[in-house]
């Protein structure tokens, strides 16, 4: 029986709960099932469980040479909770033979329902009406409607995709940048491409679905935002660094834009000092959008899934690893 270690989550009865029906799941598909919670991460710890397991359910924390050395005569499989893997090796992970998989997929409704959730957030000025209230003022912030708006979508993959469906009711004009488009899915939801300038010009609400890299590193950044109208504003639920926070704060700050709306930072958990947290016209989560009953479940189905056809020989799209996608090392032995 191969076993699998989960590395994600935290000491509650939601992720006690989900545990123990992945748990079951496992079993039903003749793995053993393991879950240790790394809050915080401990490292010589996760290294000892995956010395003992076959496969990883990892986090977002580095995994490097370091620790593939360490594991490699055990652990055959990382699969990353979510589908960012930049803190990843993945060229060292494919010189000890480990394949890293990730969830891609999974997490898609979550996260583009969070985007929508931030965008009305941020319209309707939702923090600083709560202040209002809170501080016993009682000033009506007035705020503008989604409804008939424009809406500018920076990366048309799936999230991207699955948040213009969202916006059907809204009766929204919908336009998207995309260094990579599929021209006949875009036309067929009603989207139409444009350049990045043109989508920071036209948009009264601005959305992030691109993955992070050296090529999106501050993507949008001081040249992009002062291009944005006064009425509009912008949601990141992508990662934190596509977004140069301290450009964003100076708009912000002299109310060149109406809001904004951040799940993800460059540096998480936010440091207490970040001058973000100073702004009343800024909405700020700790990086939840995948966090759903819904979406975590989808998440642990699906890794529990990718490690059952990687044992029995079957390729996976969701194998990173350019030689593992079609097996072709070997790992399903």
């Amino acid at each position: 029986m191969k076993n699998i270690v989960s590395f994600f989550g935290e000491q509650s009865d939601i992720f006690r709960q989900l545990n123990s029906e992945a748990g079951d799941y496992a079993n039903s598909l003749g793995f053993s099932y393991r879950w240790a919670p790394q809050t915080p991460f401990n490292r010589d710890e996760v290294v000892a469980l995956l010395r003992e397991s076959d496969v990883g359910i990892i986090d977002v924390e580095p995994y490097g040479e370091d620790t593939f050395k360490e594991i490699s005569d055990t652990t055959k499989l990382l699969v990353r909770f979510g589908v960012g893997y930049e803190n990843v090796n993945l060229a060292a992970a494919t010189k000890y033979g480990i394949a890293v998989a990730r969830t891609t997929g999974a997490n898609t409704l979550g996260v583009a329902e969070m985007a929508l959730s931030l965008i009305l957030a941020s319209r309707r000025k939702i923090r600083a009406n709560q202040n209002c209230v809170a501080s016993g003022t009682w000033k009506k912030n007035v705020a503008n409607e989604t409804i008939g708006s424009t809406v500018g979508i920076v990366g048309f993959g799936a999230i991207g995709q699955a948040f213009a469906d969202l916006l059907k009711g809204f009766n929204c004009t919908i336009v998207a940048y995309d260094p990579f488009p599929k021209l006949d899915l875009m036309e067929k939801k009603g989207v139409r491409l444009v350049n990045l300038e043109t989508l920071f010009r036209s948009a009264d609400v601005i959305s992030i679905h691109v993955p992070y890299s050296a090529e999106t590193h501050h993507l949008v950044n001081s040249r992009l935002l002062s291009l944005m109208k006064p009425t509009s504003v912008i949601v990141n639920t992508s990662r934190g660094n596509i977004v140069d926070e301290n450009d964003l704060y100076d708009v912000l700050a002299a109310n060149k834009i109406a809001g904004a709306g951040l799940d993800v930072f460059a540096k998480e958990p936010l440091p207490l000092n970040s001058p973000l947290l100073q702004l009343d016209n800024i909405v700020l989560t700790p990086h939840v959008s995948s966090q759903t009953v819904e979406s975590l479940w989808r998440v642990y189905k699906m890794a529990i899934d990718i490690s059952a056809d990687f044992f029995s020989g079957k390729g996976s799209p969701h194998i990173l690893n350019p030689d593992y996608k079609n097996n072709i090392l070997g790992g399903g032995a």
